[in-house]
């Protein structure tokens, strides 16, 4: 295996101080508000960044304690292999986050759609493309567990 060294391009401003206040599981929405601060040094990488709608958002899950290969996510009750889940216990703790652009202040991108902490590193911002039709994606066991979720709830006697 090759090692290789990373370093931050900046850093996440978010309402977030811990992770019992991001919401998750089935049905989280992501509405939070938050700002990107970038590094002066690469200032000049945010140019023409205005013109897209949404962004890519790299960066460290840095309060990470560690990495486990199976877990169980909050939106199912079976365990899942970390690389089929959003865990921060991965072996490498990099998160991925689509947040929309609402806009641009020179070093700093408002954004909504934080699901990170306070202060997180941020390694790569990248402008949200995507190709795929909806009906071609998949969500594996997620939906699974969104079905069976729903199906509970159908059975559950109305108040």
């Amino acid at each position: 295996m090759s090692n290789f060294e990373m370093r931050s391009i900046g850093v996440v401003h978010s309402r977030y101080s811990e992770t019992s206040q991001i919401p998750k599981g089935c049905g989280a929405t992501h509405e939070a508000e938050g700002v990107l601060e970038i590094e002066p040094e690469f200032e000049a990488g945010l140019t023409d960044i205005e013109g897209f709608s949404h962004l890519f958002v790299l960066w460290v899950f840095h309060q990470a304690d560690g990495y486990s290969l199976l877990g169980k996510p909050p939106t199912d009750d079976r365990p899942h292999g970390v690389f089929a889940t959003r865990s921060p216990r991965r072996p490498n703790p990099i998160g991925l986050t689509v947040v929309e652009l609402l806009r641009r202040d020179g070093l700093r991108l408002h954004v909504r759609g934080v699901d990170m902490l306070d202060g997180a590193p941020i390694l790569d911002i990248k402008p949200y493309l995507s190709s795929i039709p909806a009906d071609k994606l998949r969500r594996g066991w997620l939906a699974e567990a969104e079905e069976r979720r729903k199906a509970a709830l159908q059975k559950q006697p109305q108040a």
